[in-house]
């Protein structure tokens, strides 16, 4: 019995490479057999990266609703907070449902972010929040679809579905502020910066810690869906997964 316990969190342990500029080179390699369908090792990644977007994205939406200057800033700031929100309460699901590890803070690039913002002030903050974010959601964007086509586990499939909608309104708002560099953004997008792993990755979750929750705003107009295997009360059975 021991000895299949340490088999399950040894594979299902935490990914090592989880940077928005970064590919697990062995992303098709099968960490479990579920009951949702087979789980690979880029499923796995994923549910951990859209944890992390929201572990930076959300605290940026709220700063952006105290230091945004235009409208369109802070329209875009409550769509952080919103979709995060919603995306934020699928991923804890899921985690529970095929046993992932997921972190409780951002990568240490996703934290320079919210430094970078942190320190900015008037239209130099409006400016930086708008490319910054937009850099970020047209890296994902791709991933994205990459799980959507390719991943063969149900559950991961609909959180894919929800972080392409949820992206594409991110992508859109930002846009709309009127802010977005287009040149920069590509460039930065097509040749980003070669970073170490250690700053692409969020440290893993400590033991015994509470679990960070994202909360939805009181005003919330996006609800996450219901789940394959989960009532529409929320309830799910989630047995765990048979590991390779």
């Amino acid at each position: 019995m021991g000895g299949a316990l340490s088999l399950t969190l040894a594979a299902l342990a935490y990914p090592a490479m989880l940077g928005v500029n970064t590919v697990s080179s062995s992303g098709s390699r099968l960490v479990a057999q579920t009951q949702w369908g087979p789980l690979t090792e880029a499923d796995r990644d994923f549910v951990v990266k859209v944890r992390a977007a929201g572990l930076w994205e959300y605290p940026v939406g709220q700063m952006g609703l105290k230091k945004g200057q235009s409208k369109a800033v802070l329209i875009a700031s409550k769509h952080l907070i919103d979709g995060h929100a919603a995306l934020d309460a699928s991923c804890r699901k899921i985690s529970t449902m095929l046993n992932i590890a997921i972190p409780n803070q951002p990568s240490p690039q996703q934290q320079g972010f919210i430094n970078t913002l942190n320190a900015d002030s008037g239209k130099q903050f409006d400016s930086d929040f708008a490319n910054i974010l937009r850099v970020t959601h047209g890296s994902i964007f791709n991933v994205i679809a990459s799980i959507r086509s390719t991943t063969k586990n149900t559950v991961v499939r609909a959180l894919a579905d929800q972080a392409n909608a949820t992206v594409l309104d991110h992508i859109t708002v930002m846009e709309q502020t009127g802010l977005v560099n287009f040149d920069q953004v590509l460039f930065q997008e097509t040749t980003p910066p070669k970073l170490p792993k250690s700053d692409l990755t969020p440290p893993p979750p400590v033991a015994g810690q509470p679990q960070v929750v994202l909360t939805p705003p009181v005003d919330s107009t996006t609800q996450p869906p219901v789940l394959p295997g989960e009532s529409s009360t929320g309830q799910n059975a989630s047995p765990s997964p048979t590991v390779r």
